[in-house]
């Protein structure tokens, strides 16, 4: 764009020549300037800062501010997901080939193993008669909840996660027919005891329940009992499964980290916030 002069009007004729600054107009139009020949910034303007300066978008997308919540999450989940995939299959690996990491889990087990009746009643905790109906209980208890709070679709969360529950068994039971792992000698002759079936129950049943139930309770002790009950029973059933000598300590890691991958799967794909309540007038 060039610039050519174009004519200006003297008191005495025109003449050619570039353009020239009014005195007390030009500034009254110039960034900052809040009156005719005041050089300050003006109070209605943006403030002259990087975080002044720059407007967030309507519309979440990837680059603008202020950042999305949901996606920072998924992103943490996905990563717990990844190591959680990795750690079984290198325990499962380990275990199929008896490697050192499997024969240092035997040596370890044979320090633990006290078998009496009292650790075998925290082992029972991760059974299919204890552990599921604790499940359902919640089942119903969250599909009445959403139902009640008129969420669409309401009975999702609940078929989700029994489902899940309904599937542990068809992935496990495959899982120590293929590794065909024995037991601890307390056990006697006989494989299939990689993965834990009962650790794998415990987890999912709890977990699931505690899952759903966690974004339902508006109070945070109520939230922190939840949680620490749901860690201190899947807790009790390994100890129980481990010093009873039901299963090696490996045969409970793999259960966990298998079993947490699927409860990660539940919440990125099933499980969902209930609306907020509407704010009281």
């Amino acid at each position: 764009m060039r610039d050519t002069p174009r004519p200006q009007e003297t008191v005495g004729g025109t003449w050619s020549g570039p353009p020239q600054l009014r005195s007390g107009r030009a500034l009254a139009h110039t960034t900052g300037a809040s009156g005719s020949g005041s050089p300050h910034r003006s109070d209605s303007g943006p403030p002259q800062t990087p975080r002044g300066g720059r407007r967030s978008d309507l519309i979440d997308r990837p680059g603008t501010l202020p950042p999305v919540p949901g996606r920072s999450n998924s992103r943490i989940l996905l990563t717990l997901l990844t190591l959680a995939v990795l750690l079984f299959a290198l325990i499962t690996w380990q275990v199929a080939v008896h490697g050192p990491l499997a024969r240092a889990d035997e040596r370890l087990s044979d320090s633990l193993v006290h078998p009496t009746r009292g650790w075998a009643l925290l082992a029972d905790l991760g059974g299919i008669a204890v552990a599921v109906p604790v499940l359902l209980v919640v089942l119903v208890y969250v599909g009445l909840r959403a139902r009640r709070a008129g969420t669409e679709r309401w009975w999702r969360e609940p078929v989700g996660a029994g489902l899940l529950m309904a599937a542990v068994p068809a992935i496990v039971v495959p899982l120590k027919e293929l590794v065909a792992r024995s037991g601890p000698p307390v056990m006697g002759p006989g494989t299939g005891f990689y993965p834990s079936g009962h650790t794998a129950t415990a987890v999912v049943a709890y977990g699931s329940a505690t899952l759903l139930l966690l974004p339902w309770l508006r109070r945070t002790y109520a939230r922190l009992l939840v949680l620490v009950s749901c860690l201190a029973l899947n807790a009790a059933v390994a100890v129980g499964l481990v010093v009873r000598g039901f299963h090696w300590p490996l045969d409970v890691v793999a259960s966990w980290c298998l079993c947490s991958a699927l409860l990660i799967l539940l919440r990125l794909f099933v499980l969902r916030r209930p609306p907020a309540p509407a704010p009281s007038p």
